[in-house]
């Protein structure tokens, strides 16, 4: 798996976990009161006796809620139970760092405790549910219950399955998420831009002299000290936000990840020839104090607050950042402007950015335990959202957004989505769901942003929707990153852990992120590349090349 993505995962971890209410006491093998039906059409619509269904969840920074309600009681709460008469009980959650939640989990699975019996989350605790052997299979439920609409968005993602997958079946539905959504474009400060003389980049080189009058021209005209290039990369180079993917690109390297061959095997990114000229560069522009000294210390979204501070003027990450964080930097720099950028070509014409071949965020497993009324609670749920809520029709209850008042705004001319324009402020209950973003089809979002970029009008309520919620630059940002389809660099492997992953990963990693960093600050000769990468293959990467080729070599003949 690619280092960056379980990273990506890490910080979204609004992990929830859905059980019928009861005690540690009972039997692991609850009673159910309703037969299995033979198909989706055959689901109630509603339950006519209540069904609780318990949750634990982290609060993460972007749940926000109106004054008096609570993650216990608020608009989504309410929703679900007088559209399904489900009862959402949240046992317990946690707040602050993004791992409070995964820890707690990990604690309870050592002590034994007893599973929910539907668990959702984004976290690589995912692969130790599914061999912990306390989940069942899924596929044949899923085949069974899932809508005709929720079964076409997964069929879009072929490779959604892959990280779920075992010899004995499908162990976790995975979460759809939108393509393209982790996809790197640069956001570059186009006052500052402006102010010098300077056109838009195209090359490295270009970046370079951009960077350097950010740094010693003083653009923001305050006298302060700035910066080239926000970036953090203290988890990983290819990473979601504030990433240096696109650095690596310009030389034909992408790290992070496994990249798919000429000769049609896998090999991990971190190791090639061709990633030691994207940490020569990143060494220079350290010394050169084109980026900040604790780039190294920063995870992801500390480095963001570099340039939604007004400090550097240049910053790499999806193509969604003008609706968060970026919209921070109008608010705090008074006629600060960006602009949406594509990414440079190197010395020798390469660009790359780093993508994945599966739009999947995430999974719902089922735990041994469960009741068929909790399975077909969540059915009955998640299928509606699909229906209703992915791609709404007009009059549909979502045709604006979830709830009015919330993440969106009716006023006598039109309808409101912006912060500003929502009295209380704009609160998106959509989080609040139990597969964190509602539901998503994942070729939709992109390619109508795209389009918007080029003239296209809106039509359908989801364009509607989109064209007044998201920035111009946004919009700008996905049409780069469709036309330059050509530049992604697929992370290819998705499969569970191997082996000697989950006996030596970590070492691994932690010997490649230790010496990568003092080379960059200078205190590691970065010749000594080649003699840390031969340590990697000895230490146990080269066992784990060809576990990952084996597995390769299965989906390939699956297909």
């Amino acid at each position: 798996m690619k280092r960056s993505q379980v990273l990506k995962l890490s910080f979204f971890s609004s992990i929830l976990i859905l059980t019928a209410a009861c005690s540690n006491n009972e039997s692991a093998q609850k009673e159910s009161k309703l037969d299995p039906v033979a198909s989706a059409e055959e689901l109630p619509e509603s339950f006519e006796e209540p069904v609780s269904i318990s949750l634990i969840k982290h609060i993460s920074g972007d749940i926000l809620f109106k004054e008096g309600e609570t993650i216990q009681d608020n608009v989504h709460t309410k929703w679900v139970k007088d559209t399904f008469n489900i009862d959402l009980d949240y046992l317990w959650t946690t707040s602050g760092p993004d791992d409070t939640f995964d820890t707690k989990l990990q604690l309870s699975m050592s002590a034994n405790e007893e599973l929910p019996s539907i668990i959702s989350l984004r976290s690589n605790i995912t692969q130790d549910l599914i061999d912990s052997g306390r989940v069942v299979e899924v596929g044949e439920i899923f085949d069974k219950y899932a809508s005709s609409a929720w079964k076409e968005a997964m069929e879009a993602d072929p490779h959604a399955w892959d990280p779920y997958t075992r010899e004995e079946g499908r162990f976790a539905i995975p979460i759809l998420d939108y393509e393209m959504n982790g996809d790197t474009v640069l956001f570059i400060r186009q006052d500052w831009l402006d102010k010098l003389g300077l056109e838009g980049p195209e090359t490295m080189e270009d970046i370079e002299s951009i960077m350097d009058e950010f740094v010693n021209e003083d653009p923001s005209g305050t006298g302060e000290k700035t910066y080239g290039l926000a970036a953090g990369f203290a988890n990983s180079y290819n990473t979601w936000m504030s990433t240096t993917d696109w650095v690596f690109g310009a030389y034909g390297a992408m790290p992070d990840q496994w990249n798919l061959t000429e000769d049609g095997t896998l090999e991990n990114g971190s190791i090639q020839p061709e990633v030691k000229e994207g940490l020569q560069t990143l060494k220079e522009w350290m010394e050169k104090g084109y980026i900040h000294p604790e780039s190294g210390l920063w995870d992801e979204v500390k480095a963001s607050e570099l340039f939604t501070s007004g400090r550097a003027g240049i910053i790499a990450g999806p193509h969604w950042m003008p609706d968060w964080p970026l919209a921070e930097l109008l608010n705090n720099v008074d006629g600060a402007e960006y602009k949406a950028y594509e990414i440079p070509v190197g010395p020798n014409g390469e660009a790359g950015r780093s993508t994945g071949i599966t739009s999947q965020n995430g999974a719902v497993m089922i735990n041994e335990s469960a009741t068929e009324e909790e399975i077909q609670a969540f059915f009955v749920y998640q299928n509606y959202l699909f229906e209703n809520f992915a791609n709404p029709v007009e009059g549909n209850e979502f045709e604006y957004g979830f709830a009015e008042g919330y993440d969106y705004y009716l006023d006598e001319e039109d309808v409101k989505y912006k912060d500003d324009e929502i009295p209380g402020g704009r609160i998106d209950p959509v989080k609040y769901t139990i597969t964190f973003d509602g539901a998503r089809i994942p070729s939709l979002y992109i390619n109508t942003l795209a389009e918007f970029a080029r003239g296209q009008e809106p039509e359908t309520p989801f364009e509607k929707k989109v064209y007044l919620q998201y920035p111009e630059a946004a919009w700008e940002g996905a049409r780069i990153v469709v036309d330059g389809a050509d530049k992604q660099v697929a992370s290819m492997f998705t499969g569970a852990p191997t082996p000697t992953m989950l006996s030596r990963q970590d070492t691994l990693d932690t010997m490649l992120s230790e010496s990568f960093s003092k080379m960059i600050y200078g205190e590691q000769s970065i010749d000594e590349f080649e003699n840390i990468v031969d340590k990697w293959k000895s230490s146990g990467g080269d066992d784990i090349t060809t576990e990952v080729n084996e597995w390769y070599k299965t989906i390939q003949e699956s297909e």
